[in-house]
């Protein structure tokens, strides 16, 4: 059991994770899915009952934050399966650029590495770095140099070169392109060991997982199967507990109308306590909460634009030396759902900030059409929002025949509850930030709507939302995602950039792996 200012996460909860299974742990925001992992990992301890772990069992978990990566390279840090081999490599390292690996102290680290088969394990760390993306010219680059989804991505290549017993996955997919996706995707479904894992990524999850916990009303409660099943499973059981809890009540009710009325009645009275009794016997059944559901809301309309949404002629782009386009053209088109995918750093959002005009090209022109109305959504451009206006009165104020009711509605499906709806927008997280910049683009929709990454910062509930929003917005979509289940649902054009070219494919992403050859990308061939 586990409590937090009175209110209880869950009780009598069991969670028992043997050697080989996958498991995702699933549950509303605030449910206590990160709370079962810190249980889980001994950083924090249950008010009620016992953990036990098998004092052999080796448990790795990836942590959202990375920490200070100090001097180590990409290399190095994959590498460093525990502290002793870390220790181990950075020595060896040191006295190899100084020259002095005649030296004692060089000797010691290379009786330590050679102990944990070093060698070995420097060849798997280049076949998973170069799985989640690294070029083999990156490899004794310092870690430091590269942003935070880098980072992650080398500690995810560390954990994924200790091998552990039990690999504990809290949303592994976020800094990841759709190659490395599905590379990582293929390798954990021959890993040895067992996973337990959080994700929004439903497709991840049917790929990855074998059974399902789901916190519900203070249990965990078990499926079996990967989250289709689940969600089958689920609504059967929410089913069954509507029927038990009306079976109660109207046990319940029957006995207590006998008592009502005979309570006064003393040749009765015998038989008044016996059901009194019988009442106080009965478990207590609670009434059961529905699962969350898709908001379904008439989202209005933009207005109509001509066929010609936007064009881009003879592209050249660059940042510095570094060149990212070199004379390219595109036209969208009226009503098209176009998809942008390509590796990480190949110009996917440098292309939508063109076409929306935040970023100038270095030579060629952006030419929207003369009745295109631009939206441009991005993860941190929330600038737009006025700070001293509640997340309600934003809204509000954003649609003019949008009912408060609504508009609350709508908050709710993208994580504002409550009193939530009632905060000023200066105390907002960046991710809150993002999710209410989203819900004002639905509320009045552009006619070309680029978007990117939108559903970093949601839940699965909200994803659903926010993909029945998209499926009848009438406009032009352009949008960035590593989200596969959120592309399948809506792209009909992807456009592949890679080394400054776009290669347009005149369906979705079935069609484009189809077509493409991206399952024969030579990164997908890298087992470790």
């Amino acid at each position: 059991m586990k409590s937090y200012n009175g209110r209880i996460l869950f009780e009598n909860a069991k969670l028992t994770v043997n050697w080989g299974e996958r498991i995702a742990l699933v549950g509303p925001n605030g449910a206590g899915k990160s709370t079962i992992f810190r249980i889980v990992l001994g950083q924090e301890e249950a008010d009620q009952g016992t953990v036990d772990r098998d004092e052999y069992a080796v448990t790795g978990f990836l942590s959202q934050e990375s920490g200070d990566p100090g001097d180590d390279t990409v290399l190095m840090t994959a590498m460093s399966i525990n502290d002793e081999m870390g220790e181990a490599v950075k020595a060896m390292r040191k006295h190899e650029a100084d020259d002095t690996t005649d030296s004692e102290e060089y000797g010691q680290a290379q009786d330590v590495f050679n102990s944990y088969a070093g060698y070995q394990v420097e060849a798997k760390a280049k076949k998973v770095l170069s799985g989640l993306g690294y070029k083999q010219d990156q490899f004794e680059k310092p870690l430091k140099e590269f942003s935070g989804g880098w980072i992650m991505r080398a500690h995810l290549a560390r954990l994924l070169c200790m091998e552990p017993d039990l690999l504990m996955l809290d949303e592994p997919t976020n800094h990841l392109d759709l190659i490395s996706l599905i590379w990582f995707q293929r390798y954990l479904q021959n890993y040895p060991g067992a996973i337990l894992l959080i994700s929004h990524d439903r497709d991840f999850m049917d790929a990855i997982c074998e059974t399902v916990v789901d916190i519900d009303q203070r249990e965990l409660v078990h499926y079996t199967g990967n989250y289709s099943n689940y969600l089958e499973q689920r609504g059967s059981r929410y089913d069954s507990k509507v029927k038990a809890y009306r079976n109660y009540n109207k046990q319940v009710a029957h006995m207590q109308e006998f008592v009502d009325r005979f309570r006064n009645v003393s040749s009765k009275a015998s038989q008044v306590q016996s059901r009194l009794k019988e009442i106080e016997k009965i478990p207590v059944v609670e009434k059961p909460i529905a699962p969350r559901k898709v908001f379904k809301f008439n989202f209005p309309q933009p207005p109509k634009s001509n066929q010609k949404v936007i064009e881009i002629k003879g592209i050249h782009k660059s940042y510095g030396e570094k060149v990212i386009y070199d004379g390219v053209d595109l036209m969208v088109e009226k009503g098209e759902r176009i998809v942008l995918i390509g590796p990480n750093g190949a110009g996917k959002s440098t292309l939508l900030k063109m076409l929306a005009g935040t970023e100038k090209p270095t030579k060629g022109t952006v030419e929207p059409g003369y009745a295109t109305k631009i939206g441009y959504y991005s993860q941190h451009r929330t600038e737009l929002l006025n700070e001293d206006n509640t997340v309600l009165e934003e809204i509000m104020g954003t649609g003019d025949t949008l009912r408060e009711e609504d508009a609350r509605s709508l908050l709710g499906s993208f994580l504002f509850r409550r009193e939530d709806v009632h905060k000023r927008i200066s105390v907002l997280s960046g991710g809150e930030k993002s999710r209410l910049n989203l819900v004002k683009f639905l509320v009045d929709p552009p006619n070309l709507l680029l978007m990117d990454e939108p559903t970093t910062h949601l839940d699965i509930i909200s994803i659903e939302a926010l993909v029945l929003a998209l499926k009848q917005f009438q406009g032009t979509l352009v949008f960035i995602s590593h989200d596969v289940h959120f592309i399948r649902a809506l792209a009909d054009q992807t456009l592949h950039i890679s080394d400054g070219q776009i290669t347009r494919y005149a369906g979705g992403y079935d069609y484009y792996l189809e077509k493409s050859g991206f399952l024969d990308d030579e990164r997908l061939a890298i087992t470790a």
